[in-house]
């Protein structure tokens, strides 16, 4: 049998304009209440620019929202009585969706960069490896830094928690510490996250890049 049909105003066109919803729709709860669907007596009423007009019946903020030609949303349901606010639904639900997608890219983009020590390093390669970790770091990447024990080396973890301890304390001004010294099998790991995220990271560098260019260009014509 099919499910109940329910109604709601779209957004697009408030005032006449419906389409049919499920009940198993109505009841997701990532969704507010809009319209309609908000079926209590009164509603605190917030306008559409953040003012308080008070404790409202459902009718009066249903005409003021449609007067307006925005939506009236729910913001508040366990309040008493529920908080509702007249809004565009249909541009605040673009914006929020746009906000979660740029996260999600960025969450995405950063990647997990590995540096290896030997705990018998020599100061040469010491500094070729903070330089790679510091250019992970100033691209938004997060660095797995690994101390590979050999033979009787596993016996002396305290030297490997020393070296990570000073490689964090160097690249200081890149990254923090996001995971400590831990030993994993034969391994000594630590993690380091950048200061930056992935689109900082990425703007800075545009923005670095674009002056250099305006510097030599005012070069070229000097």
């Amino acid at each position: 049998m099919p499910a109940r049909a329910l109604r709601m105003i779209l957004p697009t066109d408030r005032a006449h304009a419906h389409r049919v919803i499920t009940e198993s729709e109505e009841s997701r709860i990532s969704d507010p209440r809009t319209n309609d669907r908000i079926r209590v007596p009164e509603v605190r009423l917030v306008g559409p620019a953040g003012e308080q007009v008070g404790v409202v019946k459902i009718e009066v903020a249903l005409r003021l929202a449609q007067e307006a030609d925005l939506d009236l949303v729910e913001v508040a349901p366990n309040s008493k009585p529920p908080v509702a606010k007249i809004m565009d639904y249909g541009k605040f639900k673009y914006e929020a969706a746009q906000k979660a997608k740029e996260a999600r890219r960025n969450q995405a983009n950063t990647i997990l960069k590995e540096v290896r020590f030997r705990l018998k390093i020599d100061a040469h390669d010491y500094e070729t490896k903070r330089k790679r970790a510091e250019g992970f770091l100033r691209a938004g990447d997060k660095v797995k830094a690994m101390i590979l024990f050999r033979g009787r080396e596993q016996s002396r973890p305290d030297q490997g928690v020393r070296l990570l301890q000073r490689f964090a304390e160097d690249v200081s001004e890149l990254g923090t510490i996001e995971s400590n010294p831990t030993i994993d099998g034969r391994n000594m790991v630590m993690v380091i996250g950048p200061v930056k995220n992935k689109a900082e990271a990425k703007a800075e560098a545009n923005a670095q890049r674009a002056a250099n260019k305006a510097a030599k260009h005012e070069e070229n014509n000097a």
